[in-house]
């Protein structure tokens, strides 16, 4: 994901001292986020998202969650008839 930030960042001509400024966090923490850095706070990554205009990427985390629904569907009860007795 931090590649993917970065090259956002270079497309829009940005420097990481811009983004840093826009984002209000300094530069290192966007060196961070670049690198992938996996100590940079989820709210951080969404300040630098917006920055870059990137931020309704957020809305598809999770949006197709297969395993979730299926796991979902798994404990669904199942109606059983009764017996014609």
């Amino acid at each position: 994901m931090g590649e993917q930030i970065k090259l956002a960042r270079l497309r829009r001509n940005l420097s990481i001292a811009q983004v840093a400024e826009r984002a209000t966090c300094s530069p290192l923490t966007i060196n961070r986020i670049e690198k992938g850095s996996p100590t940079v706070s989820f709210g951080i990554y969404a300040r630098v998202l917006y920055v870059l205009q990137l931020d309704d990427d957020l809305k598809l985390i999770a949006k197709e969650d297969t395993l979730g629904r299926t796991l979902q569907d798994l404990n669904l009860k199942h109606r059983q008839r009764a017996s014609k007795k």
